[in-house]
């Protein structure tokens, strides 16, 4: 489809709605969505979509920075599609869509680069780790948080969900966008971060000293929302504790019961502290831990179950949603060409 430029020339990034502004979030389809996944980033879409203007894109373009299977990534894209709206994210309430199916991300992405400085992006502690484990680094993994820059801006968002390992990501965002206003006029809203609450930062069952992730965590620690109740009951029970009989909320000294104290506190709404005083024995905590995770995630499962089975439904919500996404993105493009000189 060919797009025109606006009529007239914007002079400033667009007023924000009053309905408690723009957050976008992004996430990448490099693996299965876990608890962790849905504490921390899923159930505050969920909540904030009937609050403000809220985007939803899966990252495609991000799981390219390291080596994957093509098909992989194409299965990991669908299948968390179909996980996010089987908990609750409403196409007609949130812009959901996939990031590769947007031009203009990439093209923003090479503007941004234009503007941000080698040594900003080479001094990412994710670039350093990352590239440490590697033989081959693509280049893609050093301009990484220049995409994940032209990923925000380009919606103009005014919140973006981070945690810990993404927060400098935020920082050159914005340090970014500031520089661009600078130099060129007004152009990108600059954002700012939303950190999850502690209950989000779920860790990993059978090493509670690490995150649970969705590739870095271990297979016997980590919750995903598709597990069948099975394998949720046998992964919980052999949780690793800690040394003792009592039930005690101490993140610091007993890392491994405090993880199940949250979890279940995030599961049932009530203060990990409290519940501690309700059990007499891990035991006790673990079967209210697999009972509690049941009645959270078998409406995922089910729901999921029924729109796996017409994954062309999927596709076409994703299909709009990008074409939405496309309107106010090619007016954020059009401007910031407009500014940096590529246009009249």
């Amino acid at each position: 489809m060919t797009r025109t430029a606006p009529l007239t020339e914007p002079t400033a990034p667009p007023a924000r709605p009053t309905t408690g502004g723009r957050r976008l979030t992004g996430l990448q389809p490099t693996g299965r969505l876990h608890l962790g996944n849905l504490l921390g980033a899923i159930r505050p879409i969920i909540a904030g979509q009937y609050r403000a203007e809220t985007i939803v894109f899966l990252a495609d373009l991000h799981a390219l920075t390291v080596a994957h299977q093509p098909n992989e990534v194409r299965t990991r894209t669908l299948e968390q599609a179909t996980t996010l709206l089987a908990a609750g994210l409403d196409p007609d309430r949130t812009t959901f869509y996939v990031q590769s199916q947007v031009s203009e991300h990439t093209e923003l992405h090479y503007l941004l680069e234009c503007t941000a400085g080698y040594g900003e992006a080479h001094r990412m502690i994710q670039f350093k780790e990352k590239s440490a484990a590697q033989e081959h680094v693509r280049l893609s993994l050093l301009s990484y948080p220049v995409l994940m820059a032209a990923d925000i801006l380009l919606h103009q968002a005014d919140e973006v969900p981070v945690g810990a390992d993404q927060s400098q990501h935020l920082e050159l965002t914005r340090t970014v966008a500031q520089r661009f206003n600078a130099r060129y006029g007004p152009t990108f809203v600059v954002p700012r971060a939303v950190y999850p609450t502690v209950s989000a930062r779920v860790m990993d069952l059978a090493d509670p000293t690490r995150k649970m992730g969705k590739t870095n965590g271990t297979a016997l620690g980590t919750i995903f929302l598709l597990d069948p109740p099975e394998v949720i009951r046998r992964k919980v029970t052999r949780a690793v504790t800690d040394p003792g009989r009592s039930v005690e909320y101490d993140p610091r000294g007993r890392p491994g019961v405090a993880n199940l104290l949250e979890i279940l506190a995030a599961a049932v709404g009530a203060a990990p502290t409290t519940l501690a005083a309700d059990y007499r024995s891990y035991a006790q905590l673990k079967h209210a831990v697999v009972e509690a995770l049941d009645g959270l995630l078998r409406p995922i499962r089910l729901r999921h179950a029924e729109l796996a089975r017409d994954p062309g439904y999927v596709r076409r919500v994703l299909a709009e949603g990008a074409e939405r996404a496309r309107e106010n993105a090619a007016e954020t493009v059009y401007r910031a060409k407009r500014a940096i000189g590529l246009l009249d």
